[in-house]
């Protein structure tokens, strides 16, 4: 009977030994839920790490640092974090959360989030046994533009310019043309530029010789997918060349038929033979010059008159 009891706590004792080794040899491994993640400028970003399987990593050093930074931005070690050790840019913007500590459970909180903020992280534990494992993450920044403007300028020959204008994006933004149907239209030209902050301010043209409706200027943040449109309503009369024409030639006209009275008047008054000298004046102009002259004057009129319905039939 004394046999049988020592075999059985024999068997116990190997079990448990066996149990012991077994979780002794288990690896830790530092992983996070998501390797993306996305903050807007001015708000916060939280970077979780774990260390599975599930074992507390209160005492462990926890360092979180940006690719490329020598400094951390930020560390936690002998149970709580290091003053002093966090880059310049990091400090008073940072919040640990250590609610599951216990579990294997840290997060990071980078608040006031900006431009420069992004990039690649990492999470690094260790501990004095030579442990030691880390886990990465990207961090997008996305800002989207506050206002976008479209200026109408003065239509001329060529016909109307609309250009688009929106500043406060990043990353670079996608723009576009659109009409009331929402077909895309090929833009006149595109350009950006970046300031201090590094926000993206774009600038989109059209040259148009028809009215088109409702022109929209579509902007849209490629990582979030988010679109801003702004449309102006662009009138026939815009484009109402003809009119334009007529009202310059109609004042051509008047300017010449003015100077003309004024010339008449002027030679009436100058002697008491005013008729005499203002069939002498008349004369004259039956002379070759003067024919020659009137004669390029009307082709240069109707040569005015034939030129904005050559040009329309072109674009037509």
């Amino acid at each position: 009977m004394m046999k049988l009891k020592f075999s059985y706590l024999s068997g116990y004792c190997g079990y448990l030994l066996f149990l012991q080794v077994m979780m002794s040899s288990e690896k830790l491994m530092v992983t996070t839920p998501t390797r993306h993640v996305l903050a807007r400028v001015g708000g916060h970003a939280e970077f979780s790490c774990q260390v599975t399987p599930l074992h507390s990593v209160e005492y462990m050093e926890v360092r979180l640092f940006k690719s490329g930074h020598s400094q951390p931005v930020y560390l936690y070690r002998g149970g709580h974090g290091v003053n002093g050790e966090a880059a310049p840019e990091y400090v008073n913007r940072t919040e640990f959360v250590k609610d599951a500590i216990g579990k294997g459970r840290v997060a990071l909180r980078i608040h006031n989030i900006s431009i420069s903020d992004d990039g690649l992280y990492q999470c690094l534990f260790s501990d004095d046994s030579g442990f030691i494992d880390v886990a990465s993450m990207n961090l997008s920044v996305t800002a989207v533009g506050l206002e976008t403007q479209i200026h109408v300028q003065a239509p001329d020959a060529d016909g109307v310019m609309v250009e688009c204008n929106s500043g406060g994006w990043f990353p670079q933004p996608q723009m576009e043309w659109r009409d009331s149907r929402g077909k895309t239209l090929p833009p006149s030209s595109k350009s950006y530029s970046q300031d201090e902050a590094r926000f993206f301010h774009m600038k989109m043209t059209l040259l148009t010789n028809r009215s088109q409706g409702s022109i929209i200027c579509c902007i849209f943040n490629p990582v979030t997918g988010e679109e801003k449109q702004t449309s102006v309503f662009l009138a026939n009369d815009l484009f109402n060349q003809d009119g334009i024409w007529m009202t310059f030639l109609v004042s051509i006209a008047c300017i010449m038929l003015f100077l003309f009275v004024m010339y008449f008047i002027c030679f009436y008054k100058s002697s008491e033979h005013g008729f005499g000298r203002l069939h002498r004046c008349l004369s004259k102009l039956n002379s070759w010059p003067i024919q020659i002259l009137s004669l390029l004057t009307c082709a240069l009129v109707l040569f005015a008159v034939y030129l904005p319905f050559r040009i329309r039939g072109k674009w037509n």
